[in-house]
């Protein structure tokens, strides 16, 4: 019998780490610099997860960083004028001073020394910086319009810098002149990057007129243009002296195409997310886009599917993991496949006949044979898949899907759908307020489930059960019987919109998620919530979960994508852990009290949170001839810790009246209320009034406190007085201790 779930653990997240702009690489291409917002964030490439971010207060957006060749340095423009310098390991800004632009910093270029920084501005100047110096070396004018791009020569001995601006122009700087030598003038558009061949004999500059140029820097002439037919945003020079120039930049093309990972910095909105692949590897997204993406979680590589014309609202997967299906807003649903040997998908064919957008799609449980797709046009269609796409080999060709049943099914468009885990029936969920049940092989309509206030939001069949969950714009979710249509259980709770219910357990458990960001789990058979979670902050419109249950995800408004692990066991095994070490402590309680060591056992049983077993250690501790000085000495040796605990005791004896203390009794215990300066007891105690108050004796910060009966004690509460007042005439603290705490007035 499967184990109820009682928790659940954030493990993971998939979220935002980039929102646009220049990034920067370390050396040994382990890490990645990303602007984020007002922050930088640095990715591990080979997790894809963000390791450190730099956070920062003032400064504004970030408009442009650089990482030093020697990936000590990180520096960090921002759009109020300023430039960071960060030990970013540490997560520490060590430097801060005014760019002197007069606009933001757009682009920045290292030397190969790590001591030169040159800085391009929308002002269209360029300033060179000394970083270990930290002063200004040169003030370059030249250009009229924005100086996009910056490169030093490899040489640092040349002294050259390469800029480009959005007039197309490539200029050389010579800095030991602070002159502008030469223009290079073969580009017809934006410029987006250089870089040198080995020797450094070469220039290569890409650009968006969709050619690389190659300029020979013996005389700043133009060698060769290649023709790419496309705009380039980047080149990557290879090492290879054994070929010529055009096969070498062929073999780049083909290289990188091979070997460079897709890393996605923003999902936007998440509508779908499904487990895929072998052993559930990979995760599906349809994101609010046109595009599908495939996060292998691994690593976080990412594919991007094309394909879809219109944003991408639903996905399924088949049974064994490799094939899946998705649906449009573009009207048409396509089928997608995975090649087992390097994990890639391809669409492999396309459904089209809705005239409306396709809201819900869902796959057969058993098969590969077919699927059911519903949406704005009223409509299922039941879809058959031709039988050589249900191979594991991946089909080169695009085919065409054909419908084998149609049937318009509701009065307004068909949110969700779910088959049953037999295949034989299908359920229907719309914005009608009703969910309806059909029998897929006879091809008809067997009832209606009738008691939503509005639109049904989810379907979903019961594992073992004949019964169907349905989740609902009213906030409620209802279970309905399949073979009567009536309705069983009712679990309210959402303050809105219940999105998406998925059943755990076996089928005794559901959880849900909501418009309200929240997350639910739920008990079926107590009828109750047992655990709520709020960590999304918006609508939660996807859950799913593994085969073995052991993990869950969710996704939705707020663009994170959420793995959370199921922390049941690990949660019993750490209670199972502390009752034995509690049975262990105890017994060890009962021989000290046997052995009459009261010291230890009242240090032990105030660890332990035994306050009747305190009392009677203390009272037995008294009993004995010398009982007020060993008490005295027991109480000054406890930890802080242990004396909170010990103050907290007060007040469950006294609203105990068998144990109430009188004036002259047991309980006033002066010993006991002496304690050490600790700021941490005097806030435990003003967050939890009891019949004692705690002060210091002095004004001093570390002063010593004690705690006296609030009936009888008032403190004069300013800096030049220390003295303790008494409506009795009693007081707890004595001359003695005074005297250990080294004060001056003895009362």
């Amino acid at each position: 019998m499967a184990s109820l779930k009682t928790n659940f653990r954030v493990s993971s997240k998939i979220e935002a780490f980039y929102t646009g702009g220049k990034i920067s690489v370390s050396k040994d291409g382990q890490y990645l610099f990303c602007p984020y917002g007002n922050n930088v964030n640095v990715l591990d490439t080979k997790t894809g997860r963000v390791i450190h971010t730099l956070k920062q207060e003032e400064g504004g957006e970030v408009t442009c960083l650089i990482i030093s060749p020697d990936d000590e340095m990180l520096i960090v423009a921002y759009s109020s004028l300023l430039l960071k310098q960060w030990e970013w390991k540490q997560e520490t800004c060590i430097r801060t001073w005014k760019a002197i632009h007069i606009a933001p910093v757009v682009s920045m270029a290292f030397d190969s020394t790590s001591t030169l920084l040159a800085t391009g501005s929308s002002d269209s100047t360029i300033k060179v910086w000394d970083v270990i110096k930290q002063y200004c070396t040169h003030n370059l004018k030249g250009s009229q319009v924005v100086v996009n791009l910056l490169e030093f020569h490899p040489d640092p001995t040349k002294l050259l810098l390469f800029s480009a601006s959005s007039d197309s122009v490539i200029r050389v700087w010579n800095l030991k002149t602070g002159k502008c030598e030469y223009q290079l003038t073969k580009h017809y558009s934006a410029v987006t990057s250089f870089s040198f061949n080995q020797d450094a004999t070469l220039l290569f500059s890409t650009g968006r007129d969709s050619v690389v140029t190659i300029w020979d820097l013996n005389n700043f002439t133009a060698r060769r243009t290649i023709p790419v037919f496309e705009p380039l945003e980047a080149l990557l020079v290879l090492p290879n002296d054994k070929h010529s120039l055009s096969w070498h930049w062929i073999h780049l093309v083909n290289t990188l195409s091979l070997v460079v990972g897709k890393m996605v910095g923003n999902n936007d909105e998440i509508l779908d997310v499904k487990f895929l692949g072998a052993g559930e590897s990979h995760l599906a997204v349809a994101s609010n886009s046109d595009q599908l993406r495939v996060f292998e979680l691994s690593t976080l590589n990412c594919q991007i599917l094309t394909g879809h014309t219109d944003i991408i609202i639903a996905i399924d997967v088949f049974k064994k993991g490799s094939m899946l299906v998705s649906s449009s807003k573009d009207n048409s649903v396509r089928l997608w496949q995975m090649n087992g040997e390097d994990n890639t998908l391809r669409c492999v064919a396309v459904g089209k006949g809705h005239t409306h957008s396709v809201l819900s799609v869902t796959a057969s449980r058993l098969s590969r044979k077919f699927f059911v797709s519903g949406g704005e046009d009223m409509t299922f269609k039941v879809w058959r898949i031709p039988s050589e796409l249900r191979k594991e080999a991946v089909s080169k060709d695009v085919t065409s899907l054909s419908v084998s049943f149609t049937e318009k099914a509701h009065d307004k468009s068909i949110n969700s759908l779910a088959i049953s885990p037999n295949d034989k029936l299908l359920a229907t969920g719309s914005q009608d307020r009703s969910a309806k049940l059909w029998h897929l092989e006879q091809e008809k309509f067997l009832g209606s489930f009738r008691g939503h206030k509005r639109g049904i939001w989810c379907v979903q069949f019961s594992p073992t059960d004949q019964a169907l969950a349905t989740s609902s714009a009213d906030g409620t979710i209802k279970i309905w019987s399949i073979s009567d249509f009536t309705c069983v259980k009712t679990f309210e709770g959402h303050d809105a919109s219940v999105l998406k219910v998925s059943f755990l357990s076996r089928g005794m458990q559901l959880l849900s998620s909501g418009s309200d960001g929240l997350l639910k789990l739920w008990t079926i058979k107590q009828n109750e919530c047992i655990k709520t979670f709020d960590d999304h902050d918006d609508k939660v419109w996807a859950v799913t979960s593994t085969l073995e249950e052991d993990q869950v995800v969710t996704a939705g408004a707020d663009s994170t994508i959420m793995v959370w692990q199921d922390m049941t066991l690990v949660e019993y095994e750490e209670k199972k852990e502390k009752e034995e070490e509690q049975v262990i402590r105890e017994q060890q309680l009962s021989n000290l009290l046997h052995e009459k060591k009261f010291v230890k056992a009242l240090g032990l049983a105030i660890t332990l949170n035994q306050p009747f077993k305190v009392l009677t250690i203390v009272k037995t501790i008294l009993d004995q001839p010398d009982g007020n000085e060993v008490l005295a000495k027991t109480v000054e040796k406890l930890s802080d810790d242990q004396t909170v605990l010990l103050l907290g005791f007060l007040q469950v004896w006294n609203t105990n009246a068998k144990h109430c203390p009188t004036p002259a009794g047991l309980i006033h215990y002066s010993e006991i209320m002496l304690i050490h300066g600790c700021d941490d007891i005097i806030k435990c105690q003003r967050s939890h009034r009891g019949p004692y108050s705690i002060h210091r004796t002095s004004c001093a910060e570390n002063g010593p406190i004690v705690a006296r009966p609030c009936s009888l004690i008032h403190l004069a509460d300013n800096e030049t007085s220390n003295k303790w007042t008494s409506t009795s005439g009693n007081y707890i603290m004595r001359n003695q201790l005074l005297t250990k705490y080294k004060c001056s007035t003895h009362i």
